[in-house]
């Protein structure tokens, strides 16, 4: 069992975790976890996680420059969706970098920072399914989260989302 969320104690504030990455559907997810942090005095934690398999099996200078330029990118799509969530909702995100599979560190942040109450993420509209994250969370797996996970579809416009935020 998980540590109890300390999201109404003194000084601390419920915050929606959302995982940052390369999908058209990554900005859905944002959109949506900032309108609800801002109606509901909320914050956002945005997660970006580095899968560098690859880096373990070079020499170590090789490895610290593919790691570097992964965090490097990484900050850039922060950089990027701080501005917008600042735009659309008036709230200026925290940003997390993990390394590893992504169901490890998404449980790790979430272990380590107990004022995280919800999980988004957007579920894609290709052919491909909803995404990895979001078959693994719908699953049976879904018993044991210790958060609630919102799933937004993809396909909804800025208009529907903020309808439902």
């Amino acid at each position: 069992m998980s540590p109890k969320r300390q999201i109404h104690e003194p000084g601390h504030q419920r915050k929606f975790l959302v995982v940052v990455d390369d999908t058209p559907e990554c900005d859905r997810a944002i959109y949506y976890a900032a309108r609800r942090a801002a109606r509901t005095g909320s914050g956002v934690v945005m997660l970006g996680i580095l899968e560098l398999e690859e880096v373990r099996q070079q020499w170590l200078g090789v490895a610290d420059l593919m790691r570097a330029e992964a965090t490097e990118a990484m900050q850039e799509k922060f950089d990027h969706f701080s501005a917008r969530t600042r735009q659309i909702a008036g709230v200026t995100p925290e940003s997390a970098i993990g390394e590893g599979e992504k169901a490890e560190v998404l449980l790790s942040v979430i272990e380590q920072d107990r004022d995280i109450a919800v999980l988004v993420l957007a579920a894609g509209t290709g052919s491909d399914g909803p995404g990895p994250l979001v078959g693994a969370l719908a699953g049976p797996a879904a018993a044991r989260f210790p958060i609630p996970v919102t799933i937004v579809p993809g396909a909804l416009s800025d208009e529907e989302l903020d309808a439902l935020a």
